[in-house]
């Protein structure tokens, strides 16, 4: 178990995120229910594997793993899985837990197989200041609360679509309604938007302190993003942007958050970088 390296755990957490797209894949195609409760112990299981692969990569690097490309995708997916095994255990979503499956695996698969991503690991970037270190941590939950925000707009989109052509087998018959569809994306608009906030706040007031070990491109490009979502609130608090238009708008803009996650890697300035192999 000692000799077990971070990455090992993080492909353990990979493959029960797999194995719970798989499971649900197969259920729908044979068009059965989805066991909520197996889904939400295969999810449970990869969220333990994936804590405790982060958990001796943060030993590592000292800090919470925010250092690199590869990391923030662990990270925006495993705070993904963390709101979902409390959503979901609420709103009883069964296939809530089939499409975060789906997206736990895609992230985490996907900056494992990127050598580069991960080529390079920060040791100590934000020098021992424990709110910069805050900061980050809450704006990078906070995407993880856009990922299922994301998956909610998505399961909108198609539930529209099998009304709109009369498909009500298969995935469609399972999915939520419109009415709770619409409600559960504004809560997790409205968190997701307060997290993010408090994370510049926080970011915001200690940044003199710790100018060195933000990064030029950091702030900025977080505050972009909290701009772009907080204007989507006030639009669908107004009714302004209400239904598909509100649900495509949400994926595309969590398309850019995710192609942006480099960018935020980037602006670490003040950390030792540390060579590792690439089939580590």
């Amino acid at each position: 178990m000692d000799s077990l390296t971070d990455r090992t755990w993080l492909w353990f957490a990979a493959a029960c995120y797999l194995a719970g797209f798989v499971l649900g894949t197969v259920a729908v195609i044979r068009e059965r229910k989805l066991s909520r409760l197996l889904m939400y112990f295969i999810v449970s299981a990869g969220f333990v594997f994936q804590t405790f692969g982060l958990y001796l990569r943060g030993l590592e690097v000292k800090g919470c793993p925010l250092g690199n490309t590869f990391e923030l995708f662990q990270f925006t997916a495993w705070s993904a899985i963390a709101l979902y095994l409390v959503i979901g255990a609420t709103f009883r979503l069964s296939l809530l837990g089939y499409f975060t499956s789906l997206l736990a695996a895609a992230l985490t698969v996907l900056s494992l197989a990127v050598p580069g991503w991960d080529a390079a690991r920060r040791v100590n970037i934000f020098g021992g200041n424990f709110w910069i270190e805050f900061h980050a941590a809450l704006a990078l939950f906070s995407y993880g609360v856009f990922s299922l925000l994301t998956l909610t707009a998505a399961m909108y989109v198609l539930q529209v679509f099998s009304l709109k052509r009369q498909h009500l087998h298969g995935l469609f018959s399972f999915l939520p309604s419109i009415r709770e569809l619409d409600h559960i994306s504004l809560r997790l608009l409205s968190f997701g938007v307060l997290l993010l906030t408090a994370s510049l706040g926080v970011g915001g007031i200690y940044l003199m302190d710790a100018s060195a070990n933000v990064g030029t491109g950091k702030l900025p490009v977080t505050f972009a993003v909290w701009a772009a979502y907080s204007t989507i609130l006030v639009l669908r608090l107004r009714s302004r942007l209400v239904g598909k238009r509100l649900a495509w708008c949400l994926i595309a803009l969590f398309g850019i958050v995710l192609l942006s996650l480099p960018l935020v890697s980037g602006g670490n300035t003040a950390a030792d970088a540390t060579p590792i192999t690439a089939n580590r």
